[in-house]
């Protein structure tokens, strides 16, 4: 039985690296989130920070709200959330507000995730709401599409920089 749930964390992590390829092919970070409630998806988000200039844009509030809207509530209480990178502090403040109950996410972020890298804010006592959290799922696939988004901008950064197009 253990096998078959982990397919199906698998499979909505898929979900969420599909959103992270779309934010990729639009030259924004590869981060994708899905929500799901009862083993289906009512919330996907990539980020959009760069194209709406807006620095909450990321995959996961996207994910959230829409989730919110189809369940016409700010509680997310028997909803999962899969993002394919550790969540920041924004996203995991997002993440408690509305009371996802599991998160899966897949490559931890060290210079900001705030899930287990840096703190571990979603199972912090104080707060009235704590996360069951499962990282590490598809993490090599989820680091992979960040670095080679990564390594792409440092690589067209460079060539702009000999066109003199950035100082």
């Amino acid at each position: 039985m253990r096998l078959m749930n982990d397919q199906r964390i698998e499979a909505f992590m898929q979900r969420a690296l599909i959103q992270a390829r779309a934010a990729n092919s639009i030259h924004e970070v590869p981060i994708g989130a899905v929500v799901v409630h009862d083993g289906r998806v009512i919330g996907t988000g990539h980020n959009l920070r760069e194209l709406a200039e807006d620095a909450t844009g990321h995959a996961e509030i996207y994910a959230i709200q829409e989730a919110c809207a189809v369940l016409n509530s700010w509680r997310l209480e028997d909803c999962d959330l899969y993002v394919t990178v550790e969540p920041c502090l924004m996203c995991a403040g997002a993440i408690l507000n509305s009371r996802i109950k599991n998160l899966y996410y897949g490559s931890p972020n060290p210079k900001g995730g705030v899930v287990d890298s840096l703190y571990q804010v979603l199972n912090d006592p104080r707060f009235n709401h704590q996360v069951n959290v499962t990282g590490g799922v598809l993490a090599n696939e989820s680091a992979a599409i960040m670095k080679a988004f990564f390594k792409a901008a440092r690589k067209r950064k460079k060539l702009a920089r000999r066109s003199g197009q950035v100082r």
